[in-house]
């Protein structure tokens, strides 16, 4: 994938300005994404505990959306974090690293630092079984359920992408 398709995985559910986060962001694909869609209004945190990815993230950044305020995190996104209300967040390829049993609590975790109407944004393979490099995928199916237990009142699917790996990656929203 590139910067293009990770743009169109978001494009349907974001809108510029606001204070949003991407949780698990590595080097930063949707980080970016998220900086094109929000334009120099939005601010982001971008949290992963890899510190050398956020340098590099950070480098990228400031060469092509320098006017985007990002914070930069490196923590694990799966304890309590100090964040303000957000309008929305973004979780790609990341909850997959969280066992089954635990993604309830992380989603919930997350959901507790929206703002009323804020939404989650969750990009993943759409498949149910994983494996080495994709240890707890959840398809689209089953993620509605998860939002649904979590209390989101709204999932939707934004859009998919063909992978040569798992099949395909989806992008959803749930409010």
């Amino acid at each position: 994938m590139n910067h293009t398709d990770h743009v169109n995985l978001l494009r349907r559910s974001v809108v510029p300005g606001g204070v949003w986060a991407d949780f698990g962001s590595g080097s930063g694909a949707f980080t970016l994404a998220l900086a094109e869609l929000l334009g120099p209004g939005g601010e982001i945190y971008s949290v992963d505990k890899d510190r050398g990815a956020l340098r590099e993230q950070e480098r990228a950044m400031q060469a092509r959306f320098s006017q985007t305020t990002v914070h930069y995190l490196s923590a694990d996104f799966t304890q309590p974090l100090k964040l303000p209300p957000l309008d929305g967040l973004v979780l790609a390829n990341a909850l997959h690293f969280q066992k089954y049993a635990a993604q309830g609590r992380v989603i919930q975790l997350l959901k507790s630092y929206l703002r009323p109407g804020g939404r989650l944004i969750l990009i993943e393979y759409n498949v149910d079984q994983g494996n080495l490099w994709v240890p707890h995928p959840l398809s689209y199916q089953s993620w509605e359920k998860l939002a649904r237990e979590c209390g989101f009142v709204q999932t939707q699917l934004l859009a998919t992408v063909p992978s040569r790996f798992l099949r395909e990656i989806y992008a959803a929203a749930s409010w």
